[in-house]
């Protein structure tokens, strides 16, 4: 039985569709199709029942797809095992931050493809949280402060960030000197998220509220600029508005603790030999590269 088969199979599965699954694996509907006929054809049993909304597992699916999926783990695992050093294949789908994982984090993922002519990279841009598990993720880059999950993370790097605001918000309303103070301003927001800052050794969460939400960083700097409140962003957002006088640092005295970096993958034993490497790339990256992060500051 064929790997790609199997895989195939898995994504139908958990994508719950043939459509779905294809655009997954960036193939046509119709070698996915061929794929589970000859998987079905195989077993001699239906492992999926077609319908106008998409693929329902069988009873014998239900039970195959566990099976599959180990086996297709294994597979990859022994795969990788035999494979020359440093030599990478497959496909390995990452889920980036939009606000700035296209400038950030993309030549990363870019160099990786050069030296990897045998890896296939999808890497889809958004700043929400993508279910890796139920869309079918390798992995995934997220910033800022963790929430609790299930998934296994391991940081690449701190992320420096600042309260700050624009020089006619701080004229208009005045600049906050304590965190009791934020409770009189307006705040712009990805939406119902806390603030944290450092008073000494202690940290002080805050509920900001402002009539202005965006899922996007790069859009609450510029809400930010634009004077509709304060903002708490990574300095690698806020570097060039800082740098032109458009914003400024405001409630210095109480620093937000530092974020951080992090590549999130499923539960597992072990992480695929392909997410293992991209995280060594993204910490080199760190290391290599401070300025960009704010991290010589």
């Amino acid at each position: 039985m064929d790997i790609e088969d199997l895989q195939t199979f898995v994504t139908v599965a958990d994508a719950g569709g043939v459509s779905a699954a294809a655009r997954r694996l960036g193939i046509s509907k119709s070698i996915v199709s061929r794929r589970l006929f000859r998987i079905e054809a195989e077993l001699g049993v239906q492992l999926l029942s077609r319908t106008t909304r998409g693929a329902a597992l069988t009873e014998a699916g239900i039970t195959f797809r566990d099976h599959a999926a180990r086996a297709s783990t294994e597979i990859e695992t022994a795969r990788e095992a035999i494979l020359p050093a440093g030599e990478l294949r497959g496909r390995l789908r990452i889920a980036m931050p939009l606000s700035f994982g296209p400038t950030h984090f993309a030549p990363v993922v870019a160099e990786m493809a050069q030296c990897h002519p045998q890896l296939h990279i999808h890497t889809s841009y958004t700043d929400r949280f993508v279910d890796l598990i139920g869309e079918g993720f390798d992995c995934a880059i997220r910033v800022g402060y963790l929430q609790d999950s299930n998934l296994i993370a391991k940081r690449v790097g701190p992320i420096y960030g600042a309260l700050v605001a624009s020089p006619a918000y701080i004229k208009a309303h005045g600049s906050p000197e304590t965190v009791e103070q934020l409770a009189d301003h307006q705040a712009v927001m990805q939406g119902t998220e806390a603030w944290q800052f450092m008073d000494g050794d202690r940290i002080v969460t805050v509920q900001p509220q402002g009539r202005f939400k965006a899922d996007n960083a790069t859009a609450l700097a510029a809400a930010a600029a634009a004077g509709l409140g304060l903002a708490w962003l990574p300095d690698c957002i806020t570097h060039p508005y800082v740098a032109s006088g458009a914003l400024v640092p405001v409630m210095t005295r109480y620093p937000p603790p530092s974020a951080g970096a992090y590549v999130v993958r499923p539960p597992g034993q072990h992480p695929v030999r392909k997410v293992r490497i991209l995280t060594e790339r993204l910490i080199a990256y760190f290391a290599r590269n401070p300025e960009v992060w704010g991290l010589d500051r």
